[in-house]
């Protein structure tokens, strides 16, 4: 495994770079899935919609970070993904693949919050939440910054969409 370090963001500097943050964002998911899975996620670069996502896990941030983090992927995307945690045939899961997505997320959330210099120590993390299914809209209560980057993950799109809020 070779992982490039990155340099902390600090609170000294501004609060919110999006073109560091979203490379800190990617950077952490791609940790979590080389560490946890033995998989090396790749940049999607066939366009797909947001709605592909039957899973979604979401994460809150609170504290000094306030938002949500989630990752949508395909039923047959979590199902592997699980395999490969709990070393089983993605067949053999079954609801473990929620779990196993939920915690997927928490650790890019983790991941992500403790390379911000200041802010992983002040930053609590929630209880992942799973929604199963594509017919559903997520609203923010308040305004906010948006970073989303997609990979490929056994062909096909896998987001991780960080919003924080105000």
């Amino acid at each position: 495994m070779n992982m490039t370090p990155i340099p902390e963001q600090s609170l000294s500097t501004p609060l919110f770079d999006r073109t560091s943050w979203t490379q800190l964002l990617e950077h952490s998911a791609r940790e979590v899935f080389d560490i946890m899975l033995g998989t090396s996620l790749q940049p999607y670069v066939s366009a797909s919609t947001p709605s592909d996502g039957e899973f979604t896990a979401l994460v809150g941030l609170a504290g000094s970070l306030c938002g949500v983090l989630s990752i949508r992927c395909a039923n047959q995307s979590a199902s592997i993904m699980a395999g490969k945690m709990l070393g089983l045939p993605p067949e053999d899961v079954g609801d473990d693949s929620w779990d196993a997505l939920g915690e997927i997320a928490n650790m890019v959330a983790g991941n992500f919050k403790g390379k911000l210099s200041g802010v992983g120590n002040h930053c609590m993390l929630s209880v992942p939440t799973i929604i199963v299914g594509t017919d559903y809209r997520a609203h923010s209560l308040s305004g906010g910054n948006t970073l989303e980057t997609v990979f490929e993950f056994d062909g096909k799109p896998f987001w991780v969409t960080l919003k924080l809020h105000e």
